[in-house]
């Protein structure tokens, strides 16, 4: 069965490896353009390019696929399915209607939850204790074409969204697999979707990631791991913005943002519920440090006021 890949980032590339490794015959991969990355800007290729590229895969970097711009690399190709794995653009028609067996996606969530941008981090956002993997046909919906395989895994109550992301590309690779045999094997029972339990992932931002210290302390909990690694939470101390990688719950309460104590164990901040202890801060324009390190060189009264 002749492939083509679609795909961009980590996530994609783990999927793309898996299909290498097992010998599937993948023609073509399709990625986005190279970015510019890092404090440097300097051109960085897609994860899924540099895999490629390793694997004398020939791939291709349309800016475009509209007015049918890749076209002439199906007809080159012809693949028999083409498999979509956070590629990061819209499929037109004519893409989605061209290989024989159609396209088929590799989503981050248990649909039709979470269909979207960001199933991932929204899942641990919202506090859930277990997502998974979806594999399913494409349509010209959002993510909504019939399901055919899904995998549950549970999130760990420390579990970060990247640690749940690692784990996730690891089973999408794994149902990828399972869905290319039944599809070989004429297996697939694909299951239309439940529209009226859909909800939607939007795609994350930075504004998003400040604190709102009136927010419960689970739920103060549950967004820094979910921001973590990007595009990370954060407050303000003294007039200057902080970042936190993670947080601890406790049950100590006081008014919402305000500093209840700083000590070496860490700043405890008041929560709109309870509270929640910071043990490792990041001052904007220094490095992560311990709270211990940064209370050698400032004093945090009690009763400062985060935000």
């Amino acid at each position: 069965m002749r492939i083509m890949f679609m795909g961009t980032p980590e996530f994609a590339e783990v999927s793309l490896k898996s299909m290498v490794e097992d010998n599937r015959d993948v023609v073509c991969v399709i990625t986005q353009p190279d970015k510019p990355k890092g404090r440097g800007y300097e051109m960085a290729m897609p994860e899924v390019k540099v895999y490629a590229l390793e694997k004398n895969i020939p791939v291709y970097q349309p800016e475009t696929l509209r007015d049918e711009a890749i076209l002439p690399l199906l007809e080159e190709y012809k693949p028999d399915v083409i498999i979509v794995v956070a590629y990061g653009k819209i499929l037109p028609e004519y893409i989605l209607n061209f290989p024989k067996y159609g396209c088929i996606n590799i989503h981050g969530s248990l649909l039709p939850e979470y269909r979207g941008a960001a199933p991932i981090q929204r899942a641990v956002i919202d506090g859930k204790k277990v997502s998974g993997v979806t594999s399913m046909y494409m349509e010209k919906g959002l993510d909504t074409g019939d399901m055919l395989i899904k995998k549950e895994l549970p999130i760990g109550e420390e579990t970060t969204a990247g640690e749940y992301h690692d784990a996730l590309a690891i089973l999408g690779g794994k149902v990828l697999l399972e869905t290319l045999d039944a599809l070989e094997q004429g297996t697939l029972s694909p299951k239309k979707q439940d529209d009226s339990l859909s909800t939607y992932a939007s795609q994350l931002s930075k504004a998003e990631g400040e604190i709102d210290w009136n927010s419960t302390n689970e739920q103060i909990y549950n967004k820094v791991r979910g921001l973590n690694p990007w595009p990370k939470a954060f407050s303000f101390i003294s007039g200057k913005r902080f970042v936190v990688d993670f947080v601890y719950k406790s049950t100590q309460s006081g008014n919402p943002g305000e500093v209840i104590s700083a000590d070496n164990d860490g700043i405890l901040v008041a929560c709109g519920d309870g509270s929640v202890l910071i043990k490792e801060i990041k001052i904007e324009g220094k490095k992560k440090m311990s709270v211990e390190d940064y209370l050698r060189g400032h004093k945090i009264e009690k009763g400062t006021k985060l935000g």
